[in-house]
């Protein structure tokens, strides 16, 4: 039972992280564009505008797939609830590596955005 918790904690980390840093990717974009904190692409980077419009879109598109993405996760961990510790670990790194490729995934989206909205001068379409 008690590998079953670890592994429910640990498989709504990604959603719950991404519920709570796309909102304040969102909602308290990094003031200044650093190399450190936020949401950094090369496009992202050229200049404020970018970056503010970077940091909203991502930010609006993490905070919806986290929701969305806790909700299946919560379910699968039900019903795996009292199973085998190799169904537990199985059914937990599958949801893992998901999660990862959704997450890593919606920098697509969000590159694919700035394009249709900045020219490649970086001006506002």
């Amino acid at each position: 039972m008690g590998f079953w918790w670890f592994l429910f904690v640990m498989d709504l980390l990604v959603p719950v992280l991404m519920i709570i840093s796309g909102r304040m990717m969102w909602k308290h974009c990094p003031k200044d564009i650093n190399g450190i904190i936020g949401y950094r692409t090369t496009r992202s980077m050229k200049n404020m505008d970018t970056w503010k419009f970077a940091h909203d879109y991502c930010g609006r598109l993490w905070w919806k797939i986290g929701w969305i993405m806790l909700i299946p996760s919560v379910l699968a961990h039900i019903l795996i609830y009292g199973e085998s510790d190799n169904v537990v670990g199985t059914v937990g790194g599958i949801l893992v590596m998901v999660q990862c490729v959704v997450l890593t995934g919606s920098i697509i989206p969000v590159e694919i955005a700035l394009r249709k909205n900045f020219t490649k001068e970086v001006e506002r379409k």
